[in-house]
C-alpha cells in the first residue's frame, strides 16, 4: 500500500494551521510546502517560527523550494519537523544538507523539478533517505499532472532499488495508482484532499489505488 501524506500550499500561517486540523486525526505526516519566492513564481508561507509552539502529533515533512537551503535549512531543526526536502536544481552543497540535518536526527529528501532529469537524483540515492520526483512546475497548488514524471520514477526504481520514492504534484486516485505502479512509495497530495467534501475519504481512496 503506498504511503499518502497530504500537502499543504499556501501563504497564511492561519490557514496552514488550519489545514493541519482538517487533517491531523487521519494521518501521521503532513507535507508543508514552503517557498519564498526566489525558486517559485510565487510565495508560500515559510515562517518557521510559526511551528516553535503549535502542538499536534502530527510529524512534518518541509518541502523547501528555496534557493540558498544551506542557508535556511537550520531554521527548520524543530521537535515536529522529521524531513527536510530540498531541491537539486538550489543545492550547491547537498553533503552538508545531509551532514546538517542527520547530526539533528532529520531525515533528508533530495527533489527535482518537473523538467530535470532523473539522472541527478541517482549518485545520492544511497545518501539521502528520500528522492523525491516533482510532477507540476514548482509552486502551486492544483496543477495538471505532467505524465513524463512516470517515466522518471520507472528509471529510478530499476536503477536505485532500495531508495524511498515520493511523487508530488497532480496526485488523484488516477495518477496516485500511476504513480505506485511505475514504482513510488510515498504520494503527496493537497488539492485532491484539501479540496474534498470529506478529507478522510479523500486520504482513504488515495491510499486504496
Amino acid at each position: 500500500m503506498v504511503e499518502i501524506i497530504p500537502a499543504i500550499n499556501t501563504t497564511i500561517w492561519k490557514v496552514v494551521e488550519a489545514r493541519i486540523k482538517k487533517i491531523e486525526p487521519f494521518v501521521e505526516w503532513a507535507h508543508l510546502d514552503i517557498a519564498d519566492g526566489t525558486f517559485t513564481p510565487n510565495t508560500l508561507w515559510h515562517t518557521a517560527l510559526d511551528l516553535v509552539h503549535f502542538k499536534t502529533h502530527m510529524k512534518f515533512e518541509i518541502h523547501m523550494m528555496q534557493e540558498n537551503p544551506e542557508e535556511l535549512v537550520e531554521h527548520w531543526f524543530l521537535p515536529s519537523v522529521k524531513r527536510i526536502i530540498v531541491h537539486w536544481e538550489t543545492v550547491s552543497d547537498m553533503d552538508f544538507i545531509i551532514r546538517e540535518c542527520h547530526g539533528e536526527g532529520i531525515e533528508v529528501g533530495l527533489a527535482i523539478a518537473d523538467k530535470t532529469s532523473w539522472k541527478k537524483l541517482v549518485p545520492w540515492a544511497s545518501k539521502a533517505d528520500l528522492l523525491q520526483v516533482l510532477c507540476v512546475p514548482q509552486g502551486f497548488a492544483g496543477q495538471e499532472f505532467h505524465a513524463h514524471n512516470l517515466i522518471k520514477v520507472k528509471h529510478l526504481r530499476l536503477k536505485c532499488p532500495d531508495a524511498i520514492i515520493e511523487v508530488d504534484g497532480g496526485m488523484n486516485p488516477h495518477t496516485a495508482r500511476l504513480a505506485r505502479e511505475h514504482g513510488a512509495d510515498i504520494v503527496v497530495a493537497a488539492s485532491y484532499i484539501l479540496n474534498a467534501k470529506s478529507p478522510e475519504k479523500a486520504i482513504l481512496e488515495l491510499r486504496a489505488v
